[in-house]
């Protein structure tokens, strides 16, 4: 299991737009096999800095999401959404492993 930590930096005055486009995929990560684990937007702090939480099975699963995603017309409308409002500045990618007990 791999887990992607996604960390946006936003235009803070463009936030209902990095909502409504948050929003758009959550259900196009499960729609490709993850399982997303939601958004998590500026409340207190920083204005400006986003962060999401989604896991596949492994890399290869992720990796597989990735290129399907180019090719799907419901993430080409996300991608282009993303761009055309420019609410995101920049993001980095992380993955992390999970520990249990």
């Amino acid at each position: 299991m791999i887990t992607c930590y996604l960390n946006y930096v936003i235009d803070p005055y463009k936030l209902k737009e990095f909502e409504h486009y948050s929003k758009l995929w959550i259900p196009l990560v499960n729609k490709f096999g993850g399982q997303h684990h939601g958004y998590f937007l500026p409340s207190e702090g920083a204005n400006n800095i986003a962060m999401a939480l989604f896991t596949f099975p492994g890399l290869a699963e992720y990796e597989q999401y990735r290129m399907d995603s180019y090719n799907d017309p419901e993430s080409v409308a996300a991608f282009k959404y993303a761009e055309d409002t420019r609410c995101i500045i920049s993001y980095e990618r992380s993955f992390f492993r999970p520990l249990f007990e």
